[in-house]
């Protein structure tokens, strides 16, 4: 057995077998997956309601 055949267990050599062809691809799509899930869900919040002592008012300048 090699020492590649283990699991990976430093961020580094996370970081080398994620970047290998066949993992890359799936590493790739599921990045892909997670920033159209953020962004879908965040689209789909509402706005928060502040409440609004009073509405601004806009006067024209004299002169």
């Amino acid at each position: 057995m090699t020492e590649d055949a283990g699991p990976p267990r430093t961020f580094k050599s996370l970081l080398r077998w994620a970047t290998t062809p066949p993992q890359a691809w799936g590493v790739y799509l599921l990045a892909l997956l997670l920033i159209w899930l953020i962004s879908f869900y965040a689209g789909t919040l509402k706005p928060k309601k502040t409440p609004d002592a009073s509405p601004p008012t806009v006067t024209a300048p004299k002169g």
